[in-house]
This record gives structure tokens, C-alpha cells and sequence, in this order.
């Protein structure tokens, strides 16, 4: 098995362990929660949890090919994982990554957590009672697994290195490698999508989608988006997944301690 092939292998496996933890979501609860339109009939939940499954998966299967395919081009890494596929030391490639990691993501907790405060007596309260329940029906390894490592392989690993390598092919393509400002704007365009690909969530929630609601959804997510894609610049794929499951970490103990 050659090296690319072990990578991913090792890089699917990983994100498709945080698809298959949308499993122990309590979809019944959600789908109750969310407000019924007239004239719309919803499949049963466990049928609901397997269409859930399908477009995830071939988008992690995209992310990862991409990602494998053009990072090595635009000098990004998955430093544990591309150690693990080459067989040497697992915790010696991920140790570095760790505490910047660990303190970007308790950052960005704060910083989320601050902007719903502050936002918060803007919202609906329809829409502040209903994200609440939403989130407390979210089970944390489904947090930890596909937040903190899918999300990051589709928006990071796959999104990110693609946008880096097209902005250098398209504006730099006399440099031997990609300057700071392709990386800077491909941080600022993947951290806008990894914030406005939130609002479909919010809509399902259901109550009125009000500007003060855009702001949360979007800015919120964003500023964490751009912390994540600089970990992934300067420290590896790991830091940024240790970031997303530590602000995770992070919002449910707010959310359990506030309750």
C-alpha cells in the first residue's frame, strides 16, 4: 500500500467516524422541536439519519483526495497523520500541536460565547429558546468527532489547501510556492463559508431569521474559522481539530453550567 493510499485511508476513517456519530443524535427530538410546515411530510427518523449520511461522506471522500492531492504542493500537513502513515511516531508529530490547540480553542469559546451574550437579547426569544434545546439534543462525541475532525477535513484539509493552490496557480504562478497572501485570503473565504454554511441550521431551527441572528451564526463561526485555518497554516491539520474539540468542550460546559 503506498503512502497516499495510507493517508487516505487513515484521513477517511477518521471523518467518517464523526459522520457516523450523527447516530446517536436524538433525531426524533430534533424533528419534534422543529416547527412543521403545512403541506410537507417528513421521512422517519432513522431513515432522515441515513439520507443524513450520504452527502457528508462523498464530501469527506472529495475533501480528503484534495487535500492528500494538493497540500504537499502548497506546503500544508497533517503532520500526525501523515506519521502514522509512514509508520513512525504518532505522539512526536502531534505534541507540538497540542497546546496551540488547546489555547485557541478555549479562545474561541469565549469569544462565541461573549457574542451570544452580547447578541443574545437581540434575538427572537423563539429562536434563543429553540437553539438552546437544539443544542443541548447535540450529544458530544457527535461535537467532538465530526466538528472537530470532519468539519475540519472538509473545510480546512479540503476546502482550504484547494482554495491556497488555486489563488497561487491563478495570481502567483512565477513563485515557486504559494506567498502569505494566498494563504490569507483563502483563510478569510473558507472561514466565511465555514460561518454562512451554519445559517441552514438556524433556518431549521425555525422563529424569524433577523439580523442579529445572521450576525451570531455567521461572525461567530467565522472568527473561529479563522483561528483554525491559521493553526492549520502554521502548526498542522491537528492543531486546528484540537482547537474545534476544545471550543466544543468549551461551549457545552457554558451551555450545562448557564442552564
Amino acid at each position: 500500500m503506498t503512502y497516499r493510499t495510507k493517508l487516505s485511508g487513515l484521513l477517511f476513517l477518521a471523518g467518517f467516524a464523526g459522520i457516523l456519530s450523527f447516530l446517536l443524535v436524538d433525531l426524533s427530538a430534533i424533528v419534534a422541536m422543529v416547527p412543521a410546515r403545512e403541506g410537507t411530510t417528513l421521512p422517519s427518523p432513522w431513515l432522515l439519519k441515513v439520507l443524513s449520511l450520504i452527502q457528508p461522506t462523498v464530501l469527506l471522500a472529495l475533501a480528503v483526495f484534495v487535500g492528500v492531492l494538493l497540500s504537499p504542493k502548497v506546503n500544508l500537513s497533517a503532520p500526525a497523520f501523515e506519521a502514522l502513515a509512514r509508520s513512525t511516531s504518532f505522539i512526536a508529530a502531534f505534541k507540538p500541536q497540542i497546546i496551540p490547540g488547546v489555547i485557541a480553542g478555549l479562545i474561541a469559546a469565549v469569544v462565541i460565547i461573549l457574542s451570544w451574550v452580547f447578541l443574545r437579547p437581540f434575538m427572537p426569544v423563539e429562536f434563543v429558546t429553540r437553539a438552546e434545546a437544539f443544542n443541548r439534543l447535540i450529544p458530544l462525541p457527535t461535537r467532538l468527532l465530526y466538528g472537530g475532525i470532519t468539519e475540519e477535513l472538509l473545510l480546512r484539509w479540503g476546502l482550504l489547501t484547494l482554495l491556497v493552490w488555486a489563488a497561487w496557480r491563478i495570481f502567483q504562478r512565477g513563485r515557486r510556492q504559494p506567498g502569505a497572501v494566498c494563504f490569507m485570503g483563502a483563510i478569510l473565504i473558507s472561514s466565511i463559508v465555514f460561518g454562512v454554511g451554519h445559517l441552514p441550521v438556524a433556518v431549521a431551527i425555525g422563529g424569524p431569521l433577523t439580523l442579529p441572528v445572521v450576525l451570531y451564526v455567521i461572525s461567530a463561526n467565522s472568527v473561529f474559522g479563522l483561528m483554525a485555518g491559521y493553526l492549520y497554516w502554521r502548526k498542522g491539520l491537528e492543531a486546528a481539530i484540537t482547537a474545534h474539540m476544545m471550543a466544543h468542550v468549551g461551549l457545552v460546559s457554558a451551555l450545562y453550567l448557564g442552564s
